[in-house]
């Protein structure tokens, strides 16, 4: 039942937005009654963090094995956290959105954890570009928290436009995306 509600949860979310949905609206798609939602959640915003942190901690271990690649060069592993971004934007949307949108609506020790774990997703993130500098692959002349904040910047967005069904692929626009961050937009002379 508790997966039942977060889905419903997310789907209305998604529709209407964290505040224009109510416990009612949750539990009347649901059929079931107000003791059930709370038997499962204190509160429609601990509700909102388990909804941001099953998606953030998906991310974090998707992101640990990506980096962890003894294979794959600090290029290779950009453009694979660019696509794994993507990717879960194309497959968990609405989730993604509420991710994105919603978090304003946590406070106190709910938006501290999740906030603790989107820094720690961009923290890690940074520490591939920083390598990628030191080992040469990357330039020098962009801080690595900069970069990190404009390419993190780019691809979170994706979930308001991106349409994974039309012309351009994931693997596509993670590609289009890695070149434009490691050759830029200026014509060569």
């Amino acid at each position: 039942m508790k997966e039942r509600i977060v889905e419903t949860s997310i789907q209305l979310f998604d529709k209407k937005g964290f505040t224009g949905t109510s416990i009612k609206e949750i539990v009347e798609e649901l059929n079931v009654t107000k003791g059930t939602f709370y038997y499962y959640f204190k509160s429609k915003e601990e509700l909102l963090k388990d909804i941001h942190l099953t998606y953030i901690d998906d991310l974090i271990e998707q992101q640990k094995v990506i980096l962890e690649d003894l294979e794959k060069d600090c290029v290779a592993k950009l453009y694979s956290l660019i696509f794994m971004v993507i990717n879960n934007i194309g497959s968990n949307r609405e989730s993604a959105r509420i991710f994105t949108r919603e978090v304003r609506h946590l406070s106190g020790k709910n938006v501290e954890e999740i906030r603790a774990k989107r820094n720690l997703f961009r923290r890690q993130y940074q520490e591939l570009i920083e390598m990628g500098i030191r080992q040469g692959e990357f330039k020098d002349t962009i801080p690595a928290d900069m970069l990190t904040f404009g390419i993190l910047g780019i691809i979170n967005w994706t979930y308001y436009w991106y349409n994974p069904e039309g012309e351009v692929s994931e693997e596509e626009l993670a590609q289009m995306f890695t070149n434009l961050i490691l050759e830029g937009v200026k014509a060569s002379s």
